[in-house]
């Protein structure tokens, strides 16, 4: 069963998102849906075909993990964007950041200074699935750096894509515009 893009139209105007840098995001995570059928189907054809020790069956299985990520993590992305920037301190999500990271304000500072850091990638506030603890990581591509067993909570792109259109260098502007929009509730239904 193929993979079918979201419809994020709901998000076009959102302030401090420019509906032409929304669109342009849309249709490059439409790219990786599209993509990432492309892949599953055609190492569908060639496991059919019993060519999976082939150079291109290797080649495609790496690449479906850049493929698929990249599809995935736009829809959390996008998820969990709408909101009103603010979390309920009372939920479940503000009390498991404070617990682990002894308040809100330090978890906060934690995620920008990683969502400020020079280079390409994600922002992640991940749930460790064993101890259910929470932290933030910097994901340099799609398909490397995720840590095993941990579920994405909150997810910020930090590539130039997300930002530059409205933002150019100014990565600051664009991370509080962020906060602004973050649909909290979302990011908490991820807790487990």
């Amino acid at each position: 069963m193929a993979y079918e893009a979201k419809d994020y139209s709901s998000l076009i105007g959102i302030k401090g998102f420019s509906e032409a840098l929304l669109k342009n995001h849309f249709t490059l995570y439409q790219g990786y849906v599209t993509n990432t059928n492309k892949v599953m189907g055609l190492l569908d054809e060639m496991l059919k075909a019993d060519k999976t020790g082939t150079p291109e069956y290797a080649e495609l299985k790496r690449r479906l993990g850049w493929e698929f990520n990249g599809m995935r993590l736009h829809e959390y992305y996008f998820d969990n964007l709408g909101g009103d920037g603010n979390l309920d301190t009372a939920g479940k999500l503000a009390k498991e950041i404070n617990e682990d990271f002894g308040s809100y304000a330090s978890w906060e500072k934690d995620f920008k200074a990683i969502g400020a850091m020079r280079g390409i990638g994600w922002t992640v506030l991940y749930q460790d699935s064993v101890n259910r603890r929470l932290f933030n990581m910097w994901i340099n591509e799609h398909d490397v750096g995720h840590p095993a067993g941990c579920g994405p909570i909150l997810v910020m792109d930090v590539f130039e894509h997300a930002f530059m259109l409205d933002y150019g260098l100014k990565r600051a502007d664009y991370i509080k515009a962020f906060f602004n929009n973050i649909a909290w509730k979302e990011a908490e239904k991820r807790i487990v």
